[in-house]
């Protein structure tokens, strides 16, 4: 009976080790020190490292007093400090609106081209208003390594 409930703890340990760094938040900051009408708390990439030929979402948490009826993302990418993506998204894609005082999230999925070079990279993110104004804007790293070596059928 001890050794199935030694087996069983080990199990749930080792599956949560294998588990948890997928799930984990990644760490974000503020593109300057503006008191931003929308307060990020939190941002997760999945799957994490982000994959190259795969899709890969990055979901952001938010919380705002003000309502925000419409807008834009601006999104851009570097690579070793260098540009290489940019683009601006319909913020009303990307959440449910009218986003009213509270909780939010945006959540953005896009697949990356199979030629994207493995390694670390930076992304900025704007939130603007649909009055041009900048409610928030954030940045985070994040890893993109190689693709499955497992043909999916």
């Amino acid at each position: 009976m001890k050794m199935a409930l030694y087996k069983l703890i080990v199990t749930l340990l080792i599956s949560l080790c294998l588990i948890l760094p997928l799930s984990q938040a990644s760490k974000f900051e503020y593109c300057g020190n503006k008191d931003y009408a929308v307060k990020v708390s939190g941002v997760k990439i999945s799957p994490n490292p982000v994959k190259k030929g795969k899709p890969a979402t990055f979901t952001i948490s938010a919380t705002t007093s003000e309502t925000i009826t419409g807008g834009k993302l601006r999104v851009d990418v570097r690579y070793f400090g260098f540009p290489v993506y940019g683009e601006y998204h319909n913020l009303c894609e990307e959440t449910s609106c009218p986003v009213t005082g509270g909780d939010f999230v945006v959540s953005h999925s896009q697949e990356l081209p199979g030629f994207t070079p493995s390694g670390s990279y930076s992304l900025t993110m704007k939130m603007i208003d649909g009055e041009g104004d900048e409610l928030t804007c954030i940045s985070f790293g994040f890893h993109i390594g190689s693709a499955s070596s497992v043909t999916d059928i």
